[in-house]
C-alpha cells in the first residue's frame, strides 16, 4: 500500500500526460481518475443504470454504453442535472481511487486528474504537483493535438479553475511552458527523489 498520494493536475494542454509517463517510467503507480470514471459507468454498470433511468434511454448507445457526447451537452446547460450527476458519481470515484492506493505497491502513488481541484479531490492526496503553462501554450498546443478552434479551447480552459487558483493549491510547480522531454526527466527525477523522501518519512511514522 502506497501511504504517500501525490495529486498531480494542471490544464488542458499543460503536458499531464508526459510528466506522468515519465514518472510510470520510474516505476511509480499512477492512478487516473479519468480512468476511473470511465469505468464507474462502464456497460451494464449500476451507475449506467441510474443515469439512463434519469436522463432517459436515449443517453444509452445501441452498444450499452453511455453517450457521453449527449451527457456533456445537457449537463453543460444544466446545474440540476450537473449537480445530480456529480453527486452520483464523484463518490464512486473517491471510492475507487481510495482503492486503488491501498493497493498499490510502490512507496508513493500517484493519482492524476485534471479536475482534482474542481472535485474537491485535494483531500484524498497528501500533497499537490500541478503542471503550470500559460494559456497560449495551452491554447497552442490543443489546438494542434486535437484540431480544435481557439474558442473551443477557450471555452475549456474557461469551464476549469483558473491558473492563478491552481498555483494557490500547489506544493509543487512544474512549469512546462518550453519544456523538452530530457528537461522535463531531469525535473520529474528531482521530485522522485523528494517524494521517496517523503514517503518514507510517512512509512516511519505509521511504523511507529
Amino acid at each position: 500500500m502506497s501511504n504517500f498520494i501525490i495529486g498531480l493536475t494542471g490544464g488542458i494542454g499543460s503536458g499531464k500526460t508526459t510528466v506522468t509517463n515519465i514518472f510510470a517510467a520510474l516505476n511509480v503507480d499512477i492512478i487516473d481518475a479519468d480512468i476511473i470514471a470511465r469505468d464507474v459507468v462502464a456497460k451494464g454498470s449500476p451507475a449506467l443504470c441510474a443515469i439512463s433511468e434519469y436522463f432517459g434511454k436515449d443517453f444509452i448507445q445501441t452498444n450499452g454504453q453511455l453517450n457521453r457526447a449527449l451527457l456533456r451537452q445537457r449537463i453543460f446547460s444544466n446545474d440540476t442535472d450537473k449537480s445530480w450527476l456529480n453527486n452520483l458519481l464523484h463518490p464512486l470515484i473517491r471510492e475507487q481511487i481510495v482503492l486503488q492506493a491501498k493497493s498499490s505497491s510502490s512507496p508513493y502513488c500517484i493519482v492524476v486528474a485534471p479536475l482534482l481541484i474542481e472535485n474537491n479531490l485535494i483531500a484524498l492526496v497528501n500533497r499537490v504537483l500541478v503542471i503550470d503553462v500559460k494559456e497560449s501554450t495551452q491554447i497552442a498546443r490543443t489546438t494542434q493535438r486535437d484540431s480544435n478552434s481557439t474558442e473551443q479551447v477557450k471555452a475549456i480552459i474557461d469551464s476549469q479553475v483558473s491558473r492563478k487558483v491552481r498555483q494557490s493549491h500547489a506544493d509543487d510547480l512544474l512549469n512546462n511552458d518550453d519544456c523538452s522531454v530530457a528537461s522535463l526527466k531531469t525535473s520529474v527525477a528531482q521530485l522522485h527523489k523528494t517524494y521517496l523522501l517523503y514517503a518514507s518519512a510517512e512509512q516511519k511514522l505509521i511504523d511507529k
